[in-house]
């Protein structure tokens, strides 16, 4: 078994933006775990999948995916889930908030691949910048600097990307375009 999720990747210039306030947290308040991943906006929470039968995980969301179109992406300021979590805030559009249900009725449907706890609360879209391994302390510190800091990114995200952890990190095992035209 591996552990497997499923996201929406930035290009890489804003890729390594977030790299860089995650090193900054890395740096300054000892807060590194978020690092373990690339910058990501989750659709499907990590999940258990038997490694003889990823090719079937990979057939079925490139499926998914082709019956998708690309949506546009605005990153705006920072947020939190006080007193472990911040994050580079996504804009709650109806298209991200569509793509997220619908792959997550496709991945229970097709591949009985439940997230149990996001049914009981709304999708809420972010980009962790600084992980659980933030203090409490070290949140209360930074938060105050990250509250109103400026930020704003516009990107059409075209492609589900699926990654797998190797023990230590998340890394990309595949990626599937998004395809449906209008």
């Amino acid at each position: 078994m591996s552990r497997f999720f499923i996201a929406l990747l930035p290009p890489q210039d804003i890729q390594d933006y977030a790299n860089e306030i995650k090193q900054y947290f890395a740096d300054n308040y000892t807060s590194n775990h978020a690092q373990k991943s690339p910058p990501h906006i989750t659709l499907q929470p990590p999940f258990e999948w038997v490694d003889s039968d990823v090719s079937r995980l990979e057939a079925s969301l490139r499926e998914f995916a082709t019956g998708q179109q690309p949506l546009p992406i605005t990153l705006s300021g920072f947020a939190a889930f006080a007193p472990r979590v911040i994050y580079i805030d996504v804009v709650r559009s109806q298209e991200l908030l569509t793509l997220q249900a619908e792959l997550m009725g496709y991945v229970e449907a097709n591949l009985g691949i439940v997230d149990k706890v996001g049914k009981t609360r709304p999708f809420a879209p972010h980009m962790t910048v600084a992980f659980r391994d933030l203090t409490r302390q070290n949140f209360k510190a930074a938060w105050p600097e990250f509250e109103h800091r400026q930020l704003h990114f516009e990107f059409i995200a075209d492609k589900l990307t699926l990654l797998i952890h190797d023990g230590r990190r998340w890394n990309i095992k595949s990626e599937f375009g998004l395809l449906a035209s209008e």
